[in-house]
């Protein structure tokens, strides 16, 4: 007997037991469906987060100044001397502080940010009319603004702001750029801030000295050894006193987190696969019953000439149809669940085809393995006892 028989014979077995075939399937089905939409949400997170990440810029190193004793701080002028360390690209000083903002009768507390012309370069962060901020606004402390997309609707709707004036803690403004919407990164939203020349933000905000400092590597591959190079700097300003700054390097984190969440998709995977396991042993179970049913019928096959063999395949054919239907559903049903998760939440999924592929050819190996124990049961039955059989 040829394998095309063998599958009508399956396929017929199948057919003739609906509803016992279904739920011989329902354990492959949900182990599929498992582990491709918890393995997908983790994906999804992962995208989602590493997104966020590569907004920070993987060539860009943060410095957060805490300094030492009474020095709390480094100068302007201390701060460029960084631009001489090999490696270095670019380097953008902040001075961070808060202001109530008024035009008119709208008055509203918003986050200042003093910066340099290198900020716009660096951050990657440019303006959608106007004019950014130049090296005179920072000489002559120029009271100038660039202002977000946020704040421009805020105080002024649909117009152009450029030209407008601020007040901002009683003093005027000028506006000179508007500047591009970017929307909400993993340091906030870059849309409802104002930038003002460094210069003019550390008397504005009484900030003296500068704790914030982004530093922009040549080339991704060189931020390892830029960062070596800027922390031995960083010591030397502060004669290696402990906690006297913090460096971000958004590339680590992102490795880190790389390595943390494939160990989590495949601890979320392999719970899933459990129930593939027991999908396994119920498909086992079922074709045990089944050769118990139908020990006649492999008699007679038997007597009239049928081979060990062939009673051997068409019992695993059934199984590996079972699982390989049950397969399909599930791909079907974590198709669904995932894209369910991501409307009805704030998740993120990611389907990996790679997963679907292993996830059904691990559920087809189920079959096989857990087919061939009664498959081999039945083809051992010995033609005159299984005639003798009601």
């Amino acid at each position: 007997m040829n394998i095309y028989q063998s599958m009508k014979m399956a396929l017929k077995s199948i057919v003739g037991n609906k509803v016992r075939s279904f739920l011989t399937m329902l354990g492959i089905i949900i182990g599929v469906s498992s582990v491709i939409t918890l393995v997908s949400v983790g994906q999804g997170t992962t995208s989602s987060i590493t997104e966020q990440l590569q907004g920070l810029g993987t060539d860009l190193l943060t410095v957060n100044i805490m300094g030492r004793g009474a020095t709390t701080s480094l100068s302007y002028d201390e701060v460029m001397e960084i631009n001489d360390l090999p490696g270095v690209k670019a380097v953008s000083p902040v001075i961070s502080g808060n202001a109530t903002v008024k035009q008119g009768t709208v008055n509203d507390s918003y986050s200042i940010e003093g910066i340099t012309p290198a900020y716009e370069d660096v951050k990657d962060f440019h303006v959608q009319s106007g004019r950014y901020l130049l090296d005179i606004d920072n000489e002559y402390r120029m009271k100038v603004a660039l202002i977000g997309s946020e704040v421009a609707a805020d105080f002024f709707g649909s117009s152009n702001p450029v030209g407008e004036t601020l007040q901002m803690n009683g003093v005027s403004f000028k506006i000179v750029g508007l500047l591009e919407t970017l929307g909400t990164s993993a340091t906030g939203s870059n849309d409802d801030k104002i930038l003002i020349p460094i210069s003019t933000a550390e008397r504005f905000l009484q900030s003296r000295g500068i704790r914030s400092i982004t530093v922009q590597a040549d080339t991704t591959d060189l931020v390892k050894s830029t960062q070596e190079r800027l922390e031995a700097w960083l010591d030397g300003k502060f004669l290696s006193a402990d906690n006297s700054y913090t460096i971000f390097n958004a590339q680590e984190m992102m490795d880190t987190l790389n390595s943390t969440t494939q160990m989590l998709s495949l601890a979320l995977g392999g719970i899933a696969g459990i129930s593939l396991l027991v999908g396994g042993i119920g498909i086992m179970n079922i074709m045990l019953v089944s050769v118990s049913e139908r020990t006649r019928e492999i008699g007679v096959r038997k007597a009239i000439g049928a081979k060990k063999r062939d009673i051997l395949l068409q019992f695993i054919i059934e199984s590996t149809t079972l699982s390989g239907f049950g397969g399909i559903l599930g791909i079907a049903l974590g198709y669904g669940a995932s894209a369910l998760i991501a409307n009805v939440s704030t998740l993120n999924t990611e389907v990996s085809m790679s997963i679907v592929v292993i996830s059904f050819s691990f559920s087809l190996f189920i079959g096989i393995a857990f087919g061939v124990i009664p498959a081999n049961q039945a083809a051992k039955l010995r033609p005159i006892y299984a005639l003798r059989t009601d």
